[in-house]
């Protein structure tokens, strides 16, 4: 057992790697300050969890449209430059936010349009940045490396939403968005300072993007192992992994908080998530297994609707923690599974699909979810959505077998 433990930063003897992984620990915090502070933003000026599923569906509209051809483009060009050029974007983004709400002019269709940007900057992003980190670790730590990518983004997702909670019932929300472009610039700082080796790349107008998008699907649909992950993603990500949607309602109609218990939801969330990413992490030499994957998967969907039922802020931090954690579990072990069994020259094109699965189909969840959390409320949608969730678990697995 102690001898897993030791693993547990074994990615961290990549120089490339630790400059990658502080600044974006640094940057999480930041994001999720932004992502707390934007959603009770769009409740201040709607009251509408509709609309604020509108938001959602319309900042990951551009991940649906085009990330199939942004995986191309990861395959193709330097995979530093893509990053450097997205998160200056991002910084860009948050700055302006930060200023129209300081300056009392943000309107709810300016929050629309500095999201669907900000959706665009991620297309690009996202399977770049995932496709980048056999890069910096090889295929050894590569396991390793995705779980400890998991603790930044929970670690982000337990201190952000904390401090937005606090920072917006002291100083205002202007200031998380602001904090949040201040913390894209370690990690723009990480990226130019790494040592990359010289790398020919092929990417030219002559390319066929079609024709790469289509090479891609068909290495996807030709693996039974990454076709069953893919699928099995995209079931619950659609009906349970709407946080951004149902919390903030949840928090504050049904639970009756402010932003500050809103904000101890949302890291009660993420710390069962960190906790969920240390044992993926001290796990990873054994690779991914099918029995973790579909552990977490089914804790997941379990302890969401445990969360439905309860109406005690304690009680509900520890249940979402439970569900981070087993929510990690899945998503980490989908990850490295997908990543293991996919060959170097085309991870672009199939992270791609992954990013589209994980980000894209967000706007149908977020659009269904939000409807019908305007419908019937935060406590029955998330119960719905898990229960569906466990079905689909059970027919999907079952079939695969």
């Amino acid at each position: 057992m102690l001898d897993k433990w030791a693993q547990v930063g074994s990615a961290f003897r990549h120089r490339n790697y630790r400059l990658f992984w502080c600044g974006q620990l640094i940057s999480m915090m930041g994001t999720w300050m932004q992502n707390m502070a934007q959603g009770w933003l769009v409740l201040e000026l709607t009251n509408s969890a509709f609309l604020l599923g509108v938001l959602v569906t319309v900042q990951f509209l551009p991940v649906t449209l085009l990330t199939l051809f942004a995986g191309v483009v990861a395959d193709h060009v330097p995979k530093r430059k893509v990053l450097i050029i997205t998160q200056s974007v991002m910084l860009t983004l948050a700055a302006v936010l930060g200023t129209l709400v300081y300056f009392q002019a943000v309107r709810y269709w300016h929050v629309l349009v500095l999201a669907a940007v900000l959706g665009l900057a991620n297309t690009f992003d996202m399977p770049t940045r995932q496709s980048f980190v056999v890069e910096m670790v090889g295929q050894e730590d590569l396991t390793n490396a995705i779980a400890l990518n998991s603790s930044v983004f929970n670690v982000g997702r337990v201190i952000g939403p904390t401090l937005a909670g606090l920072v917006i019932g002291r100083v205002g929300i202007a200031a998380c968005f602001m904090l949040n472009a201040v913390s894209f610039i370690p990690v723009i700082a990480g990226l130019l300072m790494m040592n990359l080796p010289e790398k020919k790349w092929g990417f030219s107008m002559d390319i066929h993007l079609k024709e790469e998008v289509k090479e891609g699907l068909q290495y996807i649909r030709g693996n039974a192992v990454v076709l069953f992950s893919m699928m099995l993603l995209a079931l619950l990500n659609v009906m349970t992994m709407n946080f951004n949607v149902v919390i903030p309602v949840l928090a504050r109609d049904t639970m009756q908080l402010g932003a500050e218990g809103f904000g101890y939801l949302m890291s009660g969330l993420g710390v069962g998530a960190f906790c969920g990413s240390l044992f993926m992490a001290a796990a990873s030499k054994e690779g991914p297994r099918r029995r973790v994957l579909l552990a977490g998967a089914a804790g997941l969907c379990i302890f969401q609707i445990a969360v439905s039922i309860s109406r005690s802020l304690v009680l509900s931090m520890l249940l979402l923690g439970l569900t981070g954690f087993f929510m990690l579990i899945f998503t980490a072990s989908v990850n490295s599974t997908i990543q293991m069994n996919t060959p170097d020259y085309l991870r672009g094109r199939v992270m791609s699909v992954y990013v589209l699965i994980f980000g894209g189909i967000t706007p149908i969840g977020g659009f269904i979810s939000g409807t019908a959390t305007d419908l019937w409320g935060a406590p029955v949608v998330m119960a719905m959505g898990a229960a569906i969730g466990l079905i689909g678990l059970v027919i999907i697995t079952g079939k695969e077998d």
